[in-house]
C-alpha cells in the first residue's frame, strides 16, 4: 500500500512504521490514524516478526494536529463519535497486534502521542523525550488511553498523570514502567534494532500466542473500559469547558472555566 502521512519499511524480519509529518511534529490527523491502522493490520499478516514505530524529525508525535483541533467545535455529535471510535480502533489494533512492537521515542510524545508510544510492548526513549496526558488542560478527557494506562501503572499513578495533565520526562516514565529503557540519543537506533533482532530470533508462533494470551486476559476489562471511554470522549467535546479550553489553547491564553 502507499501512504501519505507515514512511511513503511520492510526488511523481511522487521517492519518500521515512521510517522512522517516532521514539519507538524508528527501531529495526528484522521488520515494518519487511518493509515496507521491499515499499516498495523498489514503488518499483522505480513512475514515480518517485529514492528518498530518511530517519528520523523525531532518529535515522536505531538498529539492531534492544530487544524484538527480548530475544526472540533464545528463537528456534529456523530462526527465526534466517529473520532472517538477511530482512535479507539488505532490503540486497540496496536495493543492486540500479534507481533511484538517497539516504540523509538527520540523527542516529545504528547497526549495521543504518549498513547502511541506507551501502548507498544517496548518503549525506548532518549533522556530528553517528554510525555504527558495533557487533555485536562484544554477541558478534554484523556478517555481511551486511560484504560491502557491504568492497566500499565495502576489506578493511583494513572490518576496522578491524567488529573494533573503535567508533562514528565523519560526518567519518570521509566520509573513508572511506561518506558522500558532510557537510551542516549546516539545509541537509540542501534538499541531499538538490537532488541528487534533479539525478538525476531524467538518463535513467532510463541510470541503471537503469548500476546493473544495477554490480550485475552485483559479483554473483558478493555471492552468495558473502552466503551465507557468512547462515550466520555464524545460527550466531553460538547461541554462548555472543552469549547473554552480549546479556544484558549488556540489563542495562547489561560482558559476561564465555566465553574
Amino acid at each position: 500500500m502507499s501512504y501519505s502521512t507515514i512511511l513503511v519499511a520492510d526488511d523481511e524480519l522487521i517492519w518500521t512504521i515512521t510517522l512522517n509529518r516532521p514539519e507538524r511534529r508528527n501531529a495526528m490527523t484522521p488520515e494518519m490514524q487511518l493509515e496507521l491502522i491499515a499499516a498495523l493490520e498489514e503488518a499483522a499478516t505480513a512475514s515480518c516478526r517485529v514492528v518498530v514505530l518511530k517519528g520523523a524529525g525531532d518529535a515522536f508525535c505531538s498529539g492531534l494536529d492544530l487544524a484538527v483541533l480548530q475544526s472540533m467545535n464545528d463537528k456534529s455529535a456523530a462526527d465526534h463519535r466517529a473520532d472517538a471510535e477511530r482512535i479507539a480502533k488505532l490503540f486497540r489494533t496496536l495493543y492486540e497486534l500479534p507481533k511484538p512492537t517497539i516504540a523509538a521515542v527520540q523527542g516529545p510524545a504528547i497526549a495521543g502521542g504518549t498513547g502511541l508510544a506507551t501502548i507498544c510492548d517496548f518503549t525506548l526513549a532518549v533522556p530528553t523525550a517528554r510525555f504527558g496526558y495533557t487533555e485536562a488542560r484544554i477541558g478534554f478527557v484523556p478517555a481511551v488511553v486511560s484504560a491502557y494506562l491504568a492497566l500499565q501503572i495502576g489506578d493511583k499513578q494513572a490518576r496522578n498523570l491524567l488529573l494533573t495533565g503535567r508533562v514528565f520526562d523519560a526518567a519518570e516514565a521509566h520509573r513508572l514502567g511506561l518506558v522500558i529503557e532510557v537510551v542516549p540519543p546516539d545509541a537509540l537506533e542501534e538499541r531499538v534494532y538490537a532488541l528487534a533482532h533479539l525478538l525476531a530470533e524467538n518463535s513467532p508462533e510463541s510470541l503471537a500466542a503469548t500476546k493473544r494470551l495477554l490480550a485475552a486476559q485483559n479483554k473483558t476489562w478493555l471492552d468495558m473500559a473502552i466503551a465507557l471511554a468512547m462515550d466520555a470522549n464524545a460527550q466531553a467535546r460538547e461541554t462548555a469547558d472543552f469549547k473554552e479550553g480549546l479556544a484558549a489553547f488556540l489563542e495562547k491564553r489561560k482558559p476561564v472555566w465555566s465553574s
